[in-house]
């Protein structure tokens, strides 16, 4: 049975059940490929700051920040699986990531514990932005599911920016 199985992006589309149109679904995925992209970079780049942290914060440090990365991994699991959900290929491979995100690159050099926070703020913040857009994006294509999804990874990127930005605050 095909539903509108074509081509989207660099990936194949599956028959499916769903009822979204194919195109809808297309658009969605592509929208979800992207936000995959910059939500394993935004993982990557926090696990690099959890290892590489330095200064006298160190230990509270490496914990929020694996704790920020584990929390994004999971997003990244959903993210993933919606794409699939909806007939497509999850692109999120680190090479895939690399090439696609739209995150900044963490600053070489930056190892002092407040320069970290810093950097990774300005990283959730940007991530933050982007997800809220694709919730009305995903709501434009009639795609609530998808909307559904972004709106918890939007409140989740809020609070992990207010923990991050407590740090340097005060």
């Amino acid at each position: 049975m095909s539903t509108g199985t074509k081509k989207a992006d660099s990936g194949t589309t599956f028959s499916t059940r769903n009822d979204l149109a194919a195109e809808t679904r297309t658009k969605s995925i592509s929208l979800l490929n992207q936000h995959l992209a910059d939500t394993f970079d935004l993982m990557s780049q926090t696990k690099f700051a959890h290892w590489n942290v330095k200064g006298p914060d160190f230990i509270a440090l490496h914990k929020l920040f694996d704790e920020l990365a584990e929390g994004l991994e999971e997003h990244i699991d959903e993210i993933a699986e919606r794409a699939t959900a909806l007939g497509g290929v999850a692109l999120g491979t680190t090479r895939q990531a690399a090439s696609s995100s739209r995150v900044p690159e963490f600053p070489s050099g930056t190892h002092k514990g407040q320069d970290v926070v810093a950097a990774l703020a300005e990283r959730f913040a940007a991530l933050g932005k982007t997800t809220r857009e694709a919730i009305d994006t995903a709501d434009e294509l009639g795609d609530k599911g998808t909307s559904d999804l972004f709106t918890q990874v939007s409140r989740d990127l809020d609070q992990s920016l207010y923990f991050l930005e407590s740090h340097l605050q005060g």
